[in-house]
């Protein structure tokens, strides 16, 4: 009889526990759609360039390539913005390429990436950790990397120890904060209008070389031809950012 009140008292608990152990032990399955690009697509490296050096059509042109892009691959329905820089000029304010792209989260075309146990989860970048402003962030460091920075083709860029040519050189313009240099140099190609004199700084989208791991702000090029581009180990790609 005391067995039987006791069951009765603990019952509704054991009902409970149990219910709420079976909803954790039965996990939705993981998708494992690689639609591409996903419909969280936020952000690309362009697939191909302008093609004539660094000079974009100006800012843009060079959102117009992003736009184009997209649109191609079934993504128009966003704005797209190009990561670059802008120095000032008489009567012309610099544009830093931070200040272009939204607040993100961004995602790659992917529909999910794979983790380390091969689960597919979603891992965007997130503003916080682009750009290192504080010291904890920058110590965190930026999540963009290689296996993230695909085309919006789904396709991965060659870099360091791929095969030829290597790609991995993205124009950007910029220091590693995001903002446009103030030097009297010239860092983005007469403001993306020149494919001759000038200079462009670049990043690299694999985040090796040049003794640093920078995506945005690597070294700069020799000039601004197509083939000062190439001769360092880009064709004059850049990355898109979706600011919707």
């Amino acid at each position: 009889m005391k067995n039987i009140f006791l069951w009765i008292l603990i019952a509704p608990f054991v009902a409970s526990s149990t219910a709420a152990a079976q909803g954790r032990g039965n996990p939705p399955p993981m998708p494992t759609s690689e639609r591409v690009p996903s419909s969280l697509m936020t952000f690309f490296v362009t697939s191909e360039p302008i093609g004539n050096g660094g000079n974009l059509g100006g800012l843009a042109g060079a959102d117009a390539h992003c736009q184009a892009l997209a649109t191609a691959a079934g993504a128009g329905g966003k704005t797209w913005r190009a990561y670059l820089s802008t120095q000032a000029r008489p009567g012309q304010p610099a544009v830093n390429a931070r200040d272009r792209i939204g607040t993100g989260p961004w995602y790659h075309p992917k529909e999910r990436l794979l983790d380390y146990l091969k689960r597919r989860l979603s891992r965007p970048i997130i503003q916080s950790e682009i750009h290192g402003d504080t010291l904890a962030e920058a110590q965190r460091g930026s999540n963009l990397t290689k296996e993230f920075a695909l085309t919006e083709k789904g396709e991965l860029v060659n870099g360091i120890g791929d095969p030829l040519p290597t790609r991995h050189d993205m124009l950007t313009g910029s220091q590693p904060d995001g903002r446009a240099f103030t030097d009297n140099a010239d860092h983005t190609c007469n403001n993306w209008t020149s494919n001759s004199t000038g200079s462009a700084q670049v990043g690299h989208s694999d985040r090796v070389g040049y003794g640093n791991q920078s995506w945005n702000s690597s070294h700069a090029t020799t000039g601004c031809s197509q083939t000062d581009l190439v001769s360092h180990g880009g064709v004059g790609l850049f990355y898109c950012f979706a600011v919707n």
